[in-house]
């Protein structure tokens, strides 16, 4: 049995945020079902595969379940903050997706990195239970906390950071 485990069915609330100066931020997955507030850290880019696995997800959905409407896009700023207090549970190593076609359900399932060699606890894991639209504004505002970042170097493709950036294709010169 997981050291910890969620099931929120279903949820209340579902996003994704960073906190901290840009090359420093960690980043969340978060969500509440009444009283509960479920918080784990992800990396910024599982956020963005993340996105993309839903829009396709949601594509095949369309195809193999007729009469299904498309999911809504667009959400407000406001609602899609992080809920406070943000205390962990732990850090998501792997990310899946489900679909529940009587309830019209997905499931994110985010599992822990798995413990090292000699622990006894298995790998948390939780499970958050959606709808299509709230899967679909949960992945569209995580892309656009991902892209609030450093910009990216045009030379070798790198962040570059406030303080300048080492660019070894401009032979080391910091730009």
């Amino acid at each position: 049995m997981p050291s910890l485990e969620f099931n929120l069915r279903p949820v209340d609330h579902i996003t994704t945020g960073a906190i901290g100066p840009p090359g420093k931020r960690v980043f969340y997955l978060q969500a509440s079902k009444d009283d509960e507030l479920v918080t784990l850290i992800v990396e910024k880019t599982q956020i963005q595969s993340l996105a993309v696995g839903v829009e396709q997800f949601l594509d095949e959905l369309i195809t193999r379940v007729p009469g299904l409407s498309d999911a809504e896009i667009g959400a407000q700023d406001a609602e899609m903050k992080l809920q406070r207090p943000i205390d962990p549970a732990f850090r998501v190593g792997q990310l899946g997706l489900g679909y529940d076609d009587a309830d019209d359900l997905m499931v994110l399932v985010a599992r822990e990195i798995q413990p090292e060699e000699g622990q006894v606890d298995e790998p948390g894991v939780a499970r958050f239970w959606c709808t299509r639209d709230q899967m679909r504004r949960m992945c569209q505002w995580g892309v656009e906390v991902a892209s609030l970042g450093r910009t990216i170097c045009g030379n070798c493709g790198q962040p570059i950071d406030p303080e300048g950036h080492f660019c070894p294709k401009r032979n080391g010169h910091k730009h």
